[in-house]
């Protein structure tokens, strides 16, 4: 059995099929998308960080006019 392991033409067909199934999975994640949204959509972060903005004056301070 460890005779045919160590074979150059089966280690050969080992490697190829390695290097084969990388390839084929960097294609398959190259394809996927991560994060893109649409442009005119903002996220929950962005939303609650306008609100902030909003909300607190430029020192960190709330703001007077805002009930509690």
């Amino acid at each position: 059995m460890i005779e045919l392991l160590t074979n150059p033409w089966v280690i050969i067909i080992i490697v190829l099929s390695i290097v084969v199934g990388n390839i084929a999975a960097l294609k398959y994640t190259a394809k996927m998308k991560f994060g893109q949204m649409d442009k005119g959509r903002k996220n929950d972060l962005d939303r609650l960080n306008e609100l902030d903005k909003e909300r607190y004056d430029d020192e960190g301070q709330k703001k007077k006019d805002e009930p509690r």
